[in-house]
C-alpha cells in the first residue's frame, strides 16, 4: 500500500506538471525530468498562490544545483536584507569561460577595441521582472522561463544556450513583492473571489508597488537613490546586455502592451533611430506571433514612455541595448472580474512567459544584428559628440564638498568619465577653479547618457506635449551643479577615482573656546543632528563673520554652527570626542577657535547667534496621503541625516498628544480634517510649534484657512468661456496642460533662516503639479520665489507659464508664536534633489527660529 500511494503521488505530480506545461508553454514541448518544475519544487501549481520571494530564490538555487547550464549569484541586498539574485543560463561550455565572454563582450562599448568579427560572440540577454512589487505575474513567469530554458529538450532551446548568455533577475523589488504576496495570500478565498470589491484586490496603504522606503524603483535607474537600483545598475554594467526586459502590469480591464511605444513623441531623441525603427519592430513581430498563438489580445504604439532614460525599459536604450517594456492586465490577486471574462493569475503569467520566450528567440535570430548595433552605438556616440559645438561640461559646487562627492559618485556609477581640472578655467560668466570644479568630456562612450544628465531641454526641443511621467531629467540641475558647456576642452588633471569619493575633512583640533562648522555643506545636517542627539548645545549664526582658524582668517556664512566649550553639560574632553565623531561620520570639517572675538562681523557671543532646538517630528501617513512623498522624507532622514521620525497614521491622529512634538509634517494628501481638528492644529502652531507642508499639504493649509496665503488662479476669461473642442482630442489637450515634471529657476533669500547655507540666490526647483501660490503679503516671508522667466528644463504649456512666473515656491506664515512653513513644491523629489534638500533641512532644524516680522 505504501508503494502504491507513492506511485499515485508521483503520477499525480507528473500529470499536474504536464497540465501546467501544456498551459504555459508552446505545444509539443518536452522537458528533462531531472529538472524540477516550479510546481514540483513549490508544491502547488503556478498561479494557485503568489510565491514568496524566499521561495523564488530557493527555486533558482535548486536549478543551479541540478543543472550544469545555470549559475546562481547574489548581486546585493535590499533594505530589508532580502537578496537580489540573478540566475545565469547558458551552455556549459559558455559557463566554463564566462569571464572571458564577458570581457570580450564589453569591448563592444570601447571604440577602438571592439572585435572585428561577431560570428562566435554570444548575445547577452537580461530578463528582468517585477520592479513593482504588486505587479506579481512577472516573477512567477521568471521561474517558468528559467525552467523552460533549462529543461526544454527542443533543439531550438539548445541553440539558445549555445549562442546566448541569459541572465534572469526574477524580482527587481523583493521587499515590495513580499508585502503584496502576504496581502493577497492571506485574503485568498477558496474558491477565489473575483469581485473587485473583495479585500484581496484592495491593498492597504502603502501597497506593494514600492520598496521599503516607498520609492518607485522603475523611476530610479537614472538617479540611483535606492540600494536596489545601485546593485542592479552595477550588475548591468558588468555585462551591458544587448536586450533587457522590463515586465509590468496595468489595469484589470486592459489587455497586453508591448513595444513600440508612441512614435517620435514618446521616444528619446538621443537614441539612434535604428532602435525604434528597426530593432523594436523586429521584436514586435515575435511578440505578435507569440500572443496570436494563444489568442491573447494586445496593443502597441498608443501609450507609455520611451523618453525618460531612468526606466528599466529605457536605460538599456542608453547603453546600446534594446530595452523592452511589457504591460499585462492585472488580476491583482488570484481571480478578478473584468468587463468581459474573469482574469486569472495564471492567465497573466502565461502571457508573460510567452513573450519572455519570444524575447530570447528574437534575440537569437538577430544575434549579430544586436551585437553590431551595440558596437555602432558606442562608435556613433563619439562621432555625435564630435559634431556638437561643445567639448564637454564643467560643473561643481566649491562650497559643498559632500554634494560634489554625491554627484561624482552618481557619474561613476553610470560609467561616465569625469576629470579634475588641472588649471582654472574661464567660462562665459565665471571662473572655475580646480578642487571644487570638474569636467566631463563630450567625446566618450557614455556621451548620450552624459548629455541626458547635463543638458536641459525646453518646449522647442521636446517633440511632444503629453508625458507619461516627467519631461525634465537633467540630474545636474537637481544636484545644483550649475553646469556650463565649454567650447574647447580645458587642461585636465587625473580622472576621478574612488578615493575622491571618500570624505577627508582633516583632523579636529581640541578647542579651548569653541568649535565652528559651515552650514553650506550638505552633510552638515547629519553632524548637527548627531550633536543634538547627544544633547550638545549648538547655536547658528544669523549674520556672517570671519574668525581666525589655525592662524588664518576664515569666512563663515549665514547658518554657520557654533559649539561653545564652556556652554555645555559635559566636560571639554567629552565634547572634543563628540566633535571628532561628528566630523568623521559626516565628512565635514570642524574648526577650533581660541577666542570669541572675531576679525570681522558678529562676535561669537552676539545675540545674532541663536540656539538650535532638537526637532521632534511627526509625519502623517496613511490612506489618501502620498506614500511617495512620505517615503522620500523617511528615506532622506534615515539614510542621510540619521534622524528618527515618527510616522503617524492619519486615523490615529486624534489619539496622539500633539504637544509631544514640536514639528508636524503634512506631505501631499487629501486631508479631510474637521473644524475641531483643524483648530487643534492651529492652536498647537500658535503655541510656538512648526507645521511643515509640501505640495497638496500646502493646498490644504490655504483652503482650510489655517494660513492666510492666497492661491493664484487662471484669468477669469479662460475659466468662464471655454472654447468648444473635439472630444477625440481631449487627452492631448488636457494632458498638455499638466505640469508633469519641469525644472524652473527661482530666487532664494539666503539671509532667511530657511535659506541659510546657500551662497547663490539662483536656485533650480522641480515642479510636477498645478498648485500656484501668490507671494506672501508680508515682504519678508517669501523665501523662494520663481523668476520672471523661470523655465529651464522640460515642457510647460503656454497657459501655465504666466501662473508660474513670480509665484511663490516657499513661504512662511505666522500663527501666534509659531509658524507654518509652506513648500509649494516637493524639495525631496525622488531622493535625488540634493539642491533643494537643504531647504527641508532648514525647515526642520532652523524652522523654530523663524520669527516672521510684522
Amino acid at each position: 500500500m505504501k508503494y502504491l500511494l507513492t506511485l499515485i503521488f508521483v503520477l499525480s505530480g507528473i500529470q499536474l506538471t504536464f497540465c501546467q506545461n501544456a498551459y504555459f508553454f508552446p505545444s509539443g514541448a518536452t522537458f528533462d525530468p531531472a529538472i524540477p518544475s516550479p510546481e514540483q519544487f513549490l508544491g502547488y501549481p503556478i498561479g494557485e498562490w503568489h510565491t514568496r520571494h524566499d521561495r523564488i530564490v530557493a527555486y533558482f538555487e535548486k536549478l543551479a544545483e541540478v543543472s550544469q547550464k545555470a549559475e546562481f549569484q547574489t548581486i546585493g541586498f535590499t533594505n530589508e536584507r532580502r537578496p537580489q539574485v540573478v540566475l545565469t543560463i547558458s551552455d556549459p561550455a559558455n559557463l566554463a569561460k564566462l569571464e572571458a565572454i564577458r570581457t570580450e563582450h564589453l569591448k563592444l562599448a570601447t571604440p577602438g577595441a571592439s572585435p572585428n568579427t561577431l560570428n562566435d560572440m554570444p548575445v547577452v540577454i537580461l530578463l528582468g521582472y517585477g520592479v513593482h512589487g504588486n505587479e506579481a505575474s512577472s516573477a512567477e513567469a521568471a521561474m517558468l522561463t528559467a525552467y523552460y530554458l533549462l529543461a526544454s529538450q527542443s533543439p531550438e532551446t539548445q541553440d539558445f544556450l549555445k549562442n546566448a548568455v541569459i541572465h534572469i533577475d526574477p524580482v527587481y523589488n523583493p521587499d515590495g513583492r513580499d508585502r503584496h504576496t502576504w496581502w493577497v495570500n492571506i485574503h485568498k478565498g477558496t474558491p477565489p473571489v473575483a469581485d473587485p470589491l473583495d479585500r484581496e484586490h484592495n491593498e492597504v496603504w502603502p501597497g506593494g508597488r514600492t520598496n521599503h522606503y516607498w520609492f518607485d524603483l522603475n523611476r530610479d535607474w537614472l538617479p540611483l537613490s535606492q540600494v536596489e537600483s545601485q546593485n542592479r545598475v552595477a550588475f548591468y554594467h558588468q555585462w551591458l546586455p544587448n536586450v533587457a526586459t522590463d515586465y509590468h502590469e496595468m489595469g484589470t480591464n486592459a489587455t497586453y502592451f508591448f513595444e513600440p511605444t508612441k512614435p517620435f513623441g514618446s521616444e528619446n531623441t538621443l537614441v539612434p533611430r535604428r532602435n525604434y525603427d528597426e530593432l523594436n519592430r523586429i521584436f514586435a513581430a515575435h511578440f505578435e506571433k507569440a500572443l496570436n498563438d494563444i489568442g491573447s489580445l494586445y496593443y502597441t504604439r498608443e501609450s507609455f514612455d520611451n523618453s525618460y532614460p531612468g526606466y528599466g525599459s529605457t536605460y538599456p536604450d542608453m547603453q546600446g541595448g534594446l530595452g523592452l517594456l511589457f504591460e499585462q492586465a492585472s488580476s491583482r490577486g488570484h481571480r478578478q472580474e473584468t468587463t468581459t471574462e474573469d482574469i486569472t493569475f495564471a492567465f497573466t503569467i502565461r502571457n508573460q512567459v510567452r513573450t519572455s520566450i519570444a524575447t530570447v528567440r528574437a534575440a537569437l535570430e538577430n544575434r549579430e544584428l544586436l551585437l553590431d548595433y551595440q558596437r555602432s552605438f558606442f562608435q556613433t556616440a563619439l562621432s555625435d559628440a564630435r559634431g556638437r559645438k561643445s567639448a564637454g561640461w564643467v560643473f561643481g559646487s566649491p562650497d559643498d564638498a559632500s554634494r560634489n562627492r554625491a554627484f561624482l559618485r552618481l557619474l561613476k556609477q553610470h560609467r561616465i568619465e569625469v576629470f579634475h581640472l588641472k588649471n582654472q578655467v574661464r567660462g562665459l560668466e565665471k571662473t572655475y577653479q580646480p578642487g571644487g570644479h570638474f569636467f566631463v568630456p563630450s567625446v566618450q562612450p557614455q556621451f548620450r547618457l552624459a548629455s541626458s544628465i547635463f543638458d536641459p531641454k525646453t518646449n522647442r526641443e521636446i517633440p511632444d506635449s503629453v508625458f507619461y511621467d516627467a519631461s525634465a531629467w537633467a540630474v545636474a540641475l537637481a544636484y545644483d551643479m550649475k553646469p556650463e558647456r565649454l567650447v574647447s576642452a580645458p587642461a585636465l588633471g587625473v580622472a576621478i577615482s574612488e578615493s575622491d569619493l571618500m570624505a577627508a575633512p582633516g583632523p579636529v583640533e581640541k578647542a579651548g573656546y569653541a568649535y565652528l562648522f559651515d552650514w553650506n555643506d550638505y552633510n552638515a545636517a547629519k553632524a548637527l543632528n548627531f550633536l543634538l542627539e547627544k544633547e550638545v548645545n549648538v547655536k547658528t549664526a544669523f549674520k556672517p563673520f570671519t574668525a581666525t582658524v589655525g592662524g588664518a582668517k576664515k569666512s563663515f556664512g549665514y547658518g554657520s554652527m557654533l559649539v561653545a566649550v564652556a556652554d555645555q553639560k559635559i566636560a571639554s574632553d567629552a565634547l572634543f570626542n563628540l566633535m571628532k565623531q561628528a566630523s568623521a561620520m559626516s565628512g565635514i570639517a570642524v574648526h577650533s577657535v581660541a577666542t570669541g572675538l572675531v576679525a570681522e562681523g558678529i562676535d561669537l557671543g552676539s545675540p545674532n547667534f541663536q540656539t538650535v532646538k532638537k526637532p521632534k517630528v511627526a509625519m502623517l501617513i496613511g490612506e489618501g496621503i502620498s506614500s511617495y512623498e512620505a517615503g522620500e522624507v523617511w528615506h532622506l532622514l534615515d539614510s542621510r541625516v540619521g534622524m528618527p521620525i515618527t510616522k503617524v497614521d492619519e486615523v490615529d491622529f486624534d489619539k496622539i498628544n500633539l504637544y509631544d512634538f514640536n514639528t508636524l509634517l503634512l506631505v501631499t494628501g487629501g486631508y479631510k480634517f474637521d473644524e475641531k481638528t483643524t483648530a487643534k492644529i492651529k492652536d498647537w502652531i500658535a503655541a510656538g510649534n512648526t507645521l511643515i507642508t509640501t505640495r497638496a499639504g500646502t493646498l490644504w493649509a490655504i483652503r482650510s484657512k489655517l494660513v492666510s496665503e492666497t492661491l493664484r488662479t487662471p484669468p477669469k476669461d479662460t475659466l468662464n468661456s471655454p472654447k468648444r473642442q473635439d472630444f477625440g482630442e481631449a487627452r492631448e489637450i488636457l494632458g498638455s496642460k499638466r505640469i508633469g515634471g519641469v525644472v524652473f529657476q527661482a530666487d532664494v533669500d539666503i539671509t532667511h533662516p530657511l535659506g541659510f547655507g546657500y551662497t547663490d540666490r539662483q536656485m533650480n526647483v522641480y515642479r510636477n503639479h498645478e498648485i500656484f501660490v501668490e507671494p506672501s503679503r508680508n515682504p519678508f516671508s517669501t523665501v523662494v520665489q520663481y523668476s520672471a522667466e523661470p523655465q529651464i528644463d522640460g515642457y510647460v504649456h503656454p497657459d501655465n507659464l504666466p501662473l508660474v512666473k513670480n509665484s511663490a515656491s516657499l513661504l512662511v506664515s505666522k500663527t501666534g508664536r509659531g509658524r507654518a512653513i509652506l513648500f509649494v513644491d516637493n524639495p525631496n523629489f525622488r531622493g535625488f534633489w540634493y539642491g533643494t534638500n537643504r531647504l527641508f533641512f532648514n525647515a526642520l532644524y532652523l524652522g523654530s527660529l523663524v520669527s516672521v516680522p510684522d
